[in-house]
C-alpha cells in the first residue's frame, strides 16, 4: 500500500436516518446520513457518512449497511459549529449482515506537536494532528487519540515525522461555550489500537 491511498476505513452498523442530499460538485451530487456503529462498551459511535449518487441506496432508520470509503476533513469557514469537519466519503455501500465493524489503517505525518497528558486517574493520553496525503496534492488533516503505551510511543514523534496506524473512527460529545451560551457539540477522532512498522503499512 502506497502513502497515497493509505486512508482505508471499514464501517458496518445501522443507518439512523434517511441518505439526504448534502451538495453537488462537478454536477454529481452527494448524499448525507449518519451510521451507527456499537462499541464493545455498548456505548456506540455515530459517523457522518456521505455517499455519492452512484452509491446510493434505500436506507431508512435501522437498516444494517456496511460502508468502505475515506476519512476526510474539511475546513469550515462559515463561522458556525467545528473548524475542522470529518466525514467518512463511501466508495462502496451495501446492505450490512448486522454485525458491528469499525476499522481504519492511516499513513500520513505528524503536523502538529504531539499532546501528551494523563488521566486525573493516571492513565496515559496522546493527542495527535496526522495529515494524510489525498490526490493531487491535497492532504486531510486528522486528529487522533492514543492512550497507554500507544500514548507514550506518540509522544515522542516529532512535527514531520512518518506516522501508520490502525484503530477506529469514534464520535465524542463536548460543550462549547459561545457568546449564546454553551453548546453541546460533537468532535469525530480516530482512537489508535496499533502503530504499524512501514513494512505493514
Amino acid at each position: 500500500m502506497t502513502t497515497e491511498t493509505c486512508n482505508e476505513v471499514l464501517l458496518a452498523g445501522t443507518a439512523q436516518d434517511a441518505p439526504a442530499l448534502s451538495h453537488e460538485n462537478h454536477g454529481a451530487r452527494f448524499y448525507r446520513f449518519s451510521l451507527e456503529v456499537p462499541r464493545l462498551s455498548g456505548q456506540a459511535d455515530v459517523l457522518p457518512v456521505l455517499l455519492p449518487e452512484d452509491r446510493l441506496l434505500p436506507l431508512g432508520p435501522g437498516d444494517p449497511v456496511r460502508i468502505q470509503g475515506q476519512l476526510r476533513s474539511f475546513n469550515n469557514r462559515s463561522g458556525v459549529g467545528s473548524r475542522l469537519v470529518l466525514t467518512v466519503h463511501a466508495q462502496e455501500a451495501e446492505a450490512g449482515d448486522g454485525g458491528p465493524q469499525n476499522h481504519i489503517r492511516l499513513c500520513g505525518a505528524v503536523c502538529k506537536p504531539p499532546v501528551y497528558r494523563r488521566t486525573p486517574l493516571g492513565r496515559s493520553i496522546c493527542d495527535l494532528m496526522l495529515a494524510v496525503p489525498r490526490r493531487y496534492g491535497r492532504a486531510d488533516y486528522l486528529p487522533a487519540i492514543a492512550w497507554g503505551q500507544v500514548a507514550a510511543r506518540c509522544a515522542g514523534l516529532q512535527v514531520g515525522d512518518p506516522l501508520s496506524l490502525e484503530g477506529r473512527v469514534q464520535s465524542r460529545l463536548y460543550r462549547k461555550v459561545t457568546e449564546s451560551g454553551i453548546q453541546d457539540r460533537v468532535a469525530y477522532e480516530v482512537s489508535i489500537m496499533h502503530l504499524l512498522e512501514e513494512e505493514d503499512a
